[in-house]
């Protein structure tokens, strides 16, 4: 059972960290400080340190900023690497509308709330690491002060790791620097230097294990830094680390990691501290606010499904034929010759017809992720009722037949991982995985291709299939039969042609992480993003002519957000410079 008391994460204490009130005046009678702030001395006492760190962690929730700012990236990573769409209908949150078009402007509030989120959590590291330094409280020993640093460099290189990703060229500020000097740094250099720095202080100096949940330890650190070598093609040093991470790699609390025995069991929260997770945002509900709860995907739930169906809001985050039709297999393995969403292959659906109407759900082989991943008409959702089709869709024409599904809650355990005080049963204690087992496995068999090494990752591959392959986890009806035709295997025969190799890892990923906000950062990377995403947008827009019809990927510029216009404004133009094509 999930201990939904034991988190590091709690809002109520970030007072601390937004109004530092520091004074050098002699009349200190006459100071008082703010309601909500904190002295230096407050600040550099132990609890005071441990609350700031505390505070930098909390920015992983990515509440401040609503719906758009949480590091699961549903919106950043998901739709605009053609997994999902935006859901819902035309009229709903439009401001995400001309996101998935790529037609975003600098003005669009959707990217900013992450800028805004991501440098928060930057300053709150800086405070940390300013304050650690001036500490004299004789109860924060070294050792302390080294494990706050090491902690609060990893969340900034996170941090920065995002920023890097999603706009590109971005000012690199640290604890060193004062406010005006702060404002007049330019996003002219390539941070990525500074990013790798943060992250290999904390390898180094994090502990392997730590005594409370959700923090990062030394494993972790090893991982984002060779997750920051691979997005530089700097295969050698993420292949060394990967190896090291895989065969001697712990979680906090002292676990090897390894593959949980049930894909499902992944986004159950009962099982979310368990082997499988390498770094998550943490969620707790029942704690007398809604704060700590999963916020990111509160509008991630079928529409209207009364008490039949979980939360009944919003309607959004729906995944794409394309992605379904991926699921598609034939003598277990995925069709890698992309012909998945021909007339041949594509997976039946209900696209246009009523829940009234008559419908028999596809007969053919497909993977059993498919319908861990996606709600479809005819096949059970979680443990609530077989998905009804268009009743629990808001707008079909508009998005597609399908709802998501992995980050919803079971109807067993609604009340007690759920928290139904405030407008929907939505807010959640399913954590925000931002890195795990998997993820690793895949990034090393990149690597393993990279060095030569076809067969270690043909492995690493595999070794994620088998766990897929587990008919023990498979989505079963009432009677105990599967409720699909789910056919998978391993890749059996030696791998010897690097690019059929290549495109076997790149579809794995595909298929594992759909929905866990990867694919566009992926398909950046590989250099395939134009090629990929003009498909994907041609044959989704096909479909969904008033969402996506004539919608177009531009190289060059859509591979990162434009610079928000408001932060331009408040810099200037002569410091930060606005992206290519903006």
């Amino acid at each position: 059972m999930k201990n939904l008391t034991n988190k590091i994460l709690g809002l109520g204490i970030l007072a601390l960290s937004a109004n530092l009130f520091l004074s050098s005046c002699a009349d200190d009678f006459l100071e008082v400080s703010p309601t909500a702030s904190a002295t230096e001395s407050v600040l550099s006492s132990k609890k005071g340190l441990e609350g700031l760190l505390i505070g930098s962690y909390s920015v992983l929730t990515g509440r401040d900023q609503l719906f758009y700012s949480g590091f699961g990236n549903w919106v950043h990573g998901s739709i605009l690497g053609g997994e999902a769409n935006k859901g819902t209908n035309g009229g709903d949150q439009a401001v995400a509308n001309p996101v998935q078009r790529f037609e975003t402007l600098p003005n669009n509030d959707l990217p900013a709330q992450k800028w805004r989120i991501c440098f928060e959590g930057v300053s709150r590291c800086n405070q940390v690491l300013r304050v650690v330094e001036v500490s004299t409280d004789p109860n924060v020993t070294d050792e302390d002060k080294k494990q706050l640093r090491a902690e609060a460099r990893f969340l900034r290189g996170y941090y920065y790791f995002e920023l890097r990703r999603l706009f590109g060229s971005v000012p690199f500020i640290d604890e060193t620097m004062d406010p005006d000097v702060a404002l007049k740094v330019r996003n002219d250099a390539d941070i990525y230097p500074n990013i790798e720095a943060d992250f290999q202080f904390a390898a180094d100096n994090l502990p392997a294990t730590q005594a409370a949940i959700g923090r990062a330890n030394s494993w972790a650190a090893k991982a984002y830094l060779a997750k920051v070598y691979l997005y530089q093609k700097k295969y050698a040093e993420a292949k060394n680390l990967f190896t090291d991470v895989i065969n001697n790699g712990k979680t906090s609390g002292g676990a090897s990691y390894d593959l949980l025995p049930n894909y499902a069991d992944v986004f159950k929260p009962e099982f979310e501290a368990g082997p499988e997770s390498v770094f998550a945002s943490q969620s707790a509900v029942n704690t007398g606010s809604t704060a700590n709860a999963n916020g990111e995907h509160v509008l991630n739930f079928p529409y209207n499904t009364g008490s039949d169906g979980p939360a009944g809001c919003c309607g959004f985050f729906q995944p794409s034929f394309d992605l379904v039709n991926s699921f598609r297999t034939s003598n277990g393995l995925p069709l890698l010759d992309n012909s998945y969403n021909s007339a041949a292959n594509e997976i039946k659906s209900d696209f246009g017809l009523k829940s009234a109407d008559p419908f028999t759900p596809d007969a053919g082989t497909v993977d059993p992720r498919l319908d861990h991943s996606v709600g479809r008409r005819g096949i059970p959702y979680l443990d609530w009722i077989d998905h009804p089709g268009d009743n629990w869709i808001r707008d079909q024409a508009y998005a597609g037949p399908y709802s998501p599904k992995k980050f919803v809650f079971y109807k067993g355990t609604q009340g007690t991982f759920t928290d139904g005080s405030s407008w929907t049963r939505g807010w959640t204690a399913i954590n925000q995985p931002l890195m795990r087992f998997a993820d690793v496995l895949l990034m090393a068999a990149e690597a393993e291709i990279e060095a030569g090494s076809l067969e270690k990752a043909r492995e690493y591959v595999n070794r994620v299939r088998t766990r897929a392959a587990n008919s023990s986890g498979w989505v079963k009806r009432t009677d105990g039969s599967n409720a699909a035709n789910y056919s998978i295997s391993t890749y059996n025969a030696a791998w010897t042609d690097k690019a059929a190799a290549t495109a076997a890892v790149r579809f794995e990923r595909k298929l594992e992480l759909s929905g866990e906000g990867h694919r566009f950062f992926d398909l950046v990377r590989w250099g395939v993003a134009e090629q990929t995403l003009n498909a994907y947008l041609t044959y989704e827009g096909g479909k969904l002519t008033t969402a996506l019809g004539g919608a177009r990927f531009t190289a060059g510029q859509d591979e990162v957000y434009p610079i928000p216009q408001a932060q331009i404004d408040i810099q200037g133009a002569d410091i930060l410079k606005q992206n290519p094509g903006y």
